[in-house]
């Protein structure tokens, strides 16, 4: 049996900049993504703490620290500026594997700053 599970996240992020004349994906401060294991182009849940709104898109990075969390494409018509999200990670697991994993859980503070 193969579980997925949550790998990683960044919690409450404060969006900095919505783009939406972009192909489509979510620019983070490179190393932030570093802090947690996200890889350019991995696939991300970005779930909007301020208005409820989810989405699934893909990781960009940007410069690093910047504090930067941008909203490409269509995505800026859901999350704005000043949104707190937070950004997962899912991974498969084996039975085993799964039962002993630990997520990276990254929190954040104003300015996207690590608590």
């Amino acid at each position: 049996m193969r579980r997925h599970m949550m790998k990683s996240k960044l919690h409450r992020a404060t969006v900095t900049a919505a783009e939406l004349h972009y192909e489509g994906s979510l620019t983070v401060d490179a190393d932030l993504l570093d802090a947690a294991d996200i890889l350019p182009n991995e696939q991300i849940h970005v779930w909007d703490v301020t208005n409820g709104t989810r989405l699934t898109t893909y990781a960009l990075p940007g410069k690093r620290g910047s504090g930067e969390v941008c909203v490409n494409g269509a995505g800026a018509h859901l999350i704005r500026p000043g949104d707190l999200v937070i950004i997962a990670t899912f991974a498969e697991f084996d039975d085993a594997e799964a039962r002993a994993h630990k997520p990276t859980v990254v929190l954040l503070g104003e300015g996207n700053r690590r608590k």
